[in-house]
């Protein structure tokens, strides 16, 4: 393990963990599905479509709540891939400098999301072409290759020969923290992207760690050793 490093290796989701994306793309390509596919259906309210990625999860809420079809959750994806592709979400304050200075001392960095692999390229590409993650695990639509299955755990820990104890979960929602516990490792809540009381609760129930701010992450992950890149 690198000198000091508390883990050597984090999962981190992306969107509302990494990167600002709910309110600049996922929930205005929701509202255009809307718009589309459901004109006169009320859409929900930015807190409530946070809560339904926990309860009961968003494609849950297309298909058994909107009842879409599977031509319309199509309809619906290619919409959100639309925005995708056409805005790129801003890193959270400090989130960047932080995973620069994590891999110059040795710091693994993986992605799990339920984003595309291609989109997370391009936002990480789009704001430090020198931060590729590692490893990068995005949408699978059997479920068994994304959380909250624990495939991208036990990936990461046989790719680069890690233990258990060496690896951290980070996460905004609770699949990436199921995720980490049913692999057998620490969980962290990145609670800087949104102040919903339901999802708060939960994660600091669950979790082993509850981030208010990068630093918190940071202060934990590196120590008071490492001050500046």
């Amino acid at each position: 393990m690198a000198p000091n490093l508390a883990y050597q290796c984090l999962i981190i989701d992306h969107d509302d963990t990494a990167v600002d994306s709910t309110v600049t793309i996922h929930y205005p390509a929701y509202l255009e599905a809307m718009r589309i596919l459901r004109p006169h259906y009320q859409p929900l309210g930015l807190e409530d479509f946070f809560r339904k990625h926990i309860d009961p999860g968003f494609m849950a809420y297309l298909r058994d709540e909107l009842e879409l079809t599977p031509e319309e959750l199509q309809h619906e994806l290619e919409i959100w891939r639309g925005f995708a592709r056409e805005r790129t979400p801003e890193f959270y304050p400090g989130m960047l400098d932080f995973l620069k200075l994590y891999r110059k001392h040795g710091g693994i960095i993986v992605v799990s999301s339920h984003s595309e692999i291609a989109v997370i390229e391009k936002d990480y590409r789009a704001n430090d072409q020198h931060l590729i993650p590692d490893l990068i695990f995005g949408w699978d639509e059997s479920g068994k290759k994304t959380k909250p299955n624990p495939y991208p755990v036990f990936e990461t820990l046989t790719f680069f020969g890690l233990r258990p104890e060496q690896l951290l979960v980070l996460d905004d929602l609770k699949w990436g923290i199921l995720m980490g516990k049913s692999a057998g490792v620490a969980t962290a809540a990145a609670g800087w992207g949104h102040r919903i009381p339901e999802i708060i609760g939960y994660m600091r129930q669950s979790c082993d760690y509850y981030f208010e701010t990068v630093e918190m992450l940071q202060s934990l992950v590196l120590g008071s050793g490492f001050t500046g890149l």
